[in-house]
């Protein structure tokens, strides 16, 4: 009976040791939480001090806010401010539901904040805009009686793809023309322009090239009897806004 107990007092204890030299059992993992919205750094393009602005984002495409500046809480540098106290060129982080619909341009859905600041402030996309501006408004006949506007602005190499998105689509939205972009040689391919009779019967084409820093050209071309051109561009920034000057005019 004794030899019984002790085997299996035996048997228990090395049971018991087992049990203790066992691997413990991993815990499940904690799931991750799901953020309840999302953040956008953006580049106000144009609209500021509107209810609504054209955002170029810094590594995706053309934003607009679904929701109105007014219904929305406004930082600028920290500070409570609001949609009057924004400028074009600003960097803004704008805090949404993290659902974007899909119009063109995009919109964020349900904003509840944008914080602004005024560190990297730069409005080249204001530059361009008016350069756009300044060439559809002289020799106007060039672009009169036209149902589209052919746009160039691949050679700006001081803008993002976004902020070159913007600038087409702000332009354009003025006018309310359709839009093609393309160099004139696409445009030629794809049979909006005669590049044999050298004319374009239904459009005007715009480009410009360069950079702020460096100098920048621009025209406007219907035919080849028919261009505008602003040459040797030089611009100058003061506080993010900027300004330039054409070096010469031409006219063919």
């Amino acid at each position: 009976m004794k030899r019984s107990l002790y085997l299996s007092a035996a048997a228990l204890l090395c049971m018991f040791l087992l049990a203790a030299c066992a691997p413990e059992e991993a815990p499940p993992p904690e799931p991750t939480p799901t953020p309840e919205g999302a953040v956008a750094t953006c580049r106000i393009a144009d609209g500021a001090g509107e209810s609504t602005l054209l955002l170029a984002e810094l590594d995706g495409s053309i934003m607009r806010l679904g929701t109105s500046l007014d219904e929305i809480a406004v930082t600028l540098d920290g500070q409570p401010a609001s949609a009057a106290d924004l400028r074009d060129g600003m960097l803004v982080d704008v805090q949404f539901s993290g659902t974007v619909l899909e119009s063109y341009p995009g919109q964020y859905y349900q904003v509840t904040a944008l914080e602004a600041h005024t560190e990297g402030l730069d409005d080249r996309c204001g530059l361009y805009l008016q350069v756009l501006e300044d060439l559809w408004g002289v020799d106007s006949a060039l672009n009169s009686d036209i149902e589209m506007v052919g746009l160039d602005l691949s050679g700006l190499t001081d803008l993002t793809a976004a902020e070159r998105e913007a600038v087409a689509w702000r332009f354009m939205e003025l006018r309310g023309l359709e839009l093609v972009q393309g160099t004139w040689d696409e445009l030629v391919e794809e049979g909006y322009i005669d590049g044999e009779a050298l004319y374009w019967d239904k459009g005007c084409f715009f480009s410009i090239s360069g950079s702020a820093e460096e100098g920048f050209d621009a025209e406007k071309w219907r035919s080849g009897l028919g261009a505008y051109f602003f040459v040797d561009c030089t611009a100058k920034e003061e506080g993010g806004s900027w300004s330039y000057e054409a070096g010469s005019e031409a006219i063919s």
